[in-house]
């Protein structure tokens, strides 16, 4: 009988440290293939081309389908949704593979759910049936509804995903694939990684990640001052990474170069995988609005503060405080959780065994013409 063939869909850094592991175990397990059609911005210099870890990787790249991610509007995300399809559609042609792997809720998944579908090829989403406001959550919502299958991370996803009209036996917890292997891995010294980083020796600092907010992109620059304002009050360097392409991170940009960040701080478009992850073991605190301070940080007892609402309602452990995008209420909160030190590295998103359990999924699942058929369950 001849391997399953999976194809995952990979469009920023983000999603792809998220699910590397996880791939490269479906690609070590017998009767399984795996390969990646890389998008977004894994093929821009401006956020690090990328694209040379997946190759780094070892996994094999199926296609690259350019988009443009340096416009940074509402309406250029929507055309390169556009383009993904487009491009998506030929691959899923050309290749068809048995399913097509989609993690989250970016714009890029939607693509590739609606090209699959058209196509017959049967879509498993991971991290389906989470709550986190702002765009991504319809998105999000909009892929499940295309998809075949859905591994979630955290028994509330699997049930709001019931709630949604989706079949209980389709339904598999998993957990969340970004967590695996992190308890056991070695982050190094406290020193060592202040050296990696370029912050000054024996220092406290702050990992910052500020992303915008779609909706309120014309509030991202004001946002990002807020942020900072608050990051200078604090006073301790901080390790700012460059946000994502989304609408308003040309802002958000623009906000960085005019305004000065405490002594000591730097910025970077992007780190590897494991010396992101020392940053994110070593720091004194994390800020920001990105998905690994709620998910990933658990893991090292991090002390997280989550800002204003691009992660309204995510399910979270007692190591983040959310607050809103007021300069007052963020620097408290920051001196508050510094104060704390580090929290039990206990993570409500699973138990760092979800490779294991997707790639099982994916090599005993139907995965024929049947499964592309769908009603709702009620």
């Amino acid at each position: 009988m001849p391997p399953r063939r999976i194809l995952y869909l990979s469009g920023t850094r983000a999603d792809f440290g998220l699910m590397q592991s996880t791939l490269q175990r479906i690609h070590q397990t017998p009767g399984l293939q795996v390969q990646v059609a890389v998008t977004g911005t894994h093929l821009s210099p401006q956020h690090g081309h990328t694209v040379d870890e997946v190759r780094a990787s070892g996994l094999p790249i199926a296609a690259e389908i350019p988009v443009d991610v340096l416009t940074r509007t509402g309406a250029s995300m929507a055309i390169a949704i556009a383009d993904v399809v487009r491009g998506m559609t030929a691959l899923l042609e050309r290749e068809r593979p048995d399913a097509l792997l989609l993690l989250g809720d970016r714009g890029e998944m939607l693509a590739g759910a609606i090209a699959a579908l058209h196509v017959g090829v049967p879509t498993v989403h991971v991290h389906g049936g989470e709550r986190s406001g702002t765009v991504d959550e319809p998105v999000r919502h909009a892929i499940s509804k295309l998809a075949s299958y859905h591994f979630v991370a955290t028994e509330g996803a699997r049930e709001r995903l019931r709630k949604m009209g989706e079949a209980a036996d389709r339904i598999f917890l998993t957990g969340a694939p970004g967590i695996d292997g992190l308890a056991a891995m070695d982050t190094g010294t406290h020193e060592q990684c202040l050296q990696d980083l370029g912050l000054p020796p024996q220092a406290d600092f702050v990992l910052a990640l500020f992303h915008p907010v779609v909706q309120q992109a014309d509030d991202a620059a004001a946002q990002a001052r807020t942020v900072m304002q608050a990051l200078t009050a604090l006073g301790l360097p901080v390790l700012w990474l460059d946000p994502n392409a989304d609408a308003g991170s040309r802002e958000i940009l623009q906000a960085l170069q005019q305004d000065a960040l405490p002594a000591g701080s730097r910025r970077a478009t992007h780190l590897p995988r494991a010396q992101f992850f020392a940053a994110m073991r070593h720091c004194a605190v994390m800020a920001g609005n990105s998905s690994s301070g709620i998910i990933e940080a658990a893991s090292f007892g991090t002390p997280v503060v989550n800002i204003g609402s691009r992660q309204h309602m995510r399910e979270h452990g007692p190591n983040v405080v959310d607050v809103p995008v007021e300069a007052a209420a963020i620097e408290q909160a920051l001196r508050a959780q510094r104060s704390h030190s580090r929290w039990p590295c206990e993570n409500p998103w699973g138990d760092g065994q979800a490779g294991e359990r997707i790639a099982q999924l994916l090599a005993q699942l139907p995965l024929g013409p049947t499964v592309l058929e769908k009603t709702n369950s009620y």
